[in-house]
């Protein structure tokens, strides 16, 4: 897997107080998401780790291996990490224990035969000496993809988005309870044609997970308002999966504590 951690950054939020369009949302304790994706408004001059989506065993982006049921799966070598909300899991990024998850990639001409609608998708760019960070979106069914890019809420062709590279399914990476595919496919076409001034999510990764999830705290300022009311303190950890078995945990308290790591800077908010 390499020693090298990804970046992970917080975005800065708006302390505006947002409402669901869902209208799923009820007047109850509710508890503050610690978000693990990337910030896609970076310089890609900063981005530069040239090993972070290098393949694990064999095969490639350009000579893969056929295995399940002919589609080309690709095993990458990247880093794993879960996150916890006490002991209750919120986020895992894993292949092996308790949290494991498939972590494969496949090539964007095989993703639609492993698609349902409202399933959320995670596009990675593979050939690039620096990498974009990846990028997330729903699957609306017909191979297409309604996902936050360049500042729009726009639906797009998955092959022509994915620019020919690989991607897979995460549904499972946040471990929150998912809405019915229906209603996620709902939330996704509701906001079609938005733009950047009407927009309440900072990524495409939040927008997307907003989606199936409908929880406001993937939108900007929601977890202001998830926060109001609880006094107590919500205890997270990170646990960063390094090579050699080894886990290196990160104790959180509240009130958005920023850990930085040498060589690579990894930054997780936990808000409580």
């Amino acid at each position: 897997m390499g020693n090298q951690l990804d970046r992970i950054t917080h975005l800065n939020y708006s302390e505006l107080p947002t409402g669901d369009p869902s209208g799923i949302e009820k007047d109850e304790l509710r508890v503050g998401v610690a978000y693990f994706f990337s910030d896609e408004e970076e310089d890609l001059d900063e981005r530069g780790q040239p090993d972070k989506y290098s393949v694990k065993g064999s095969g490639s982006p350009g000579q893969e291996t056929p295995t399940h049921h002919l589609h080309h799966q690709l095993v990458l070598n990247e880093t794993q990490f879960s996150a916890f909300r006490g002991q209750e899991c919120i986020f895992s990024k894993v292949s092996s224990g308790p949290q494991a998850g498939d972590l494969s990639v496949y090539s964007v001409s095989a993703l639609p035969a492993l698609c349902k609608p409202g399933d959320l998708l995670e596009l990675l760019y593979l050939g690039l000496w620096e990498h974009p960070p990846p990028h997330w979106a729903v699957y609306v069914g017909s191979g297409q993809i309604i996902h936050l890019h360049q500042g729009q809420i726009r639906q797009d062709s998955l092959y022509e988005a994915a620019a020919g590279n690989v991607g897979r399914v995460v549904n499972s990476w946040y471990r929150f309870r998912p809405l019915v595919a229906e209603l996620v496919v709902q939330n996704a076409c509701g906001h079609l044609g938005l733009k950047s001034d009407e927009i309440c999510w900072t990524n495409s990764e939040s927008f997307a997970a907003w989606c199936r999830f409908g929880k406001r705290e993937f939108k900007a300022g929601g977890e202001l308002q998830a926060a109001a009311g609880t006094q107590h303190q919500q205890q997270y950890y990170l646990k960063i999966h390094l090579a050699e078995n080894k886990v290196h945990t990160v104790h959180k308290g509240n009130c958005a504590p920023l850990i930085h790591k040498t060589t690579h800077a990894l930054e997780i908010y936990a808000t409580a």
